[in-house]
């Protein structure tokens, strides 16, 4: 699995194309987890760049926390708003797992305060999810060919030209 800094060194085109969305779209993704029975769930949610990783945070106590809780497997998506898609779009797939460091934690609020002055400074964290990327995917228009990036861990990044 890797982290967010080594996962954009891997599959640096997918990586430009998951900040860019993510960036335009006031940092929304959809998040995929699987639910007790199973089934999947999506919900919208903000994760955030801090200290060369990708957190899966957010408010606490909700659905989506509960279902990582039992089972760590995601999949985040850029919100697309472009049917075209000529933007781009992006999808990582992995695992979370619990920070538990009340410093990093901090420093966290801290950056968060001065990014977007939502203030959880002081505040003890339930749980603090990074993600392990274990595969990615984005999709770009260009040259008259439908263009689709793909990584998966151990693998190259690589890509599928559609016509």
């Amino acid at each position: 699995m890797a982290t967010w800094k080594e996962f954009a060194r891997q599959a640096p085109r997918i990586a430009e194309t998951f900040v860019r969305r993510h960036t335009r779209t006031g940092n929304l993704c959809m998040l995929a987890t699987v639910r007790a029975d199973g089934s999947p769930r999506i919900s919208p949610m903000e994760p955030r760049f801090f200290e060369d990783e990708l957190w899966v945070v957010g408010m606490p106590n909700t659905t989506k926390y509960a279902d990582l809780a039992r089972d760590p497997r995601f999949c985040l998506h850029t919100a697309t708003v472009d049917t075209n898609v000529e933007d781009g779009d992006a999808k990582l797939f992995g695992q979370v797992h619990d920070v538990r460091d009340e410093d990093m934690h901090q420093r966290f609020a801290a950056d968060l305060f001065e990014k977007i002055g939502f203030d959880l400074r002081g505040r003890e964290f339930d749980v603090f999810y990074a993600a392990d990327i274990t595969g990615g995917s984005s999709v770009r228009v260009g040259d008259g060919h439908f263009n689709i990036y793909v990584w998966k861990e151990g693998e190259e990044e690589r890509v599928v030209r559609k016509h």
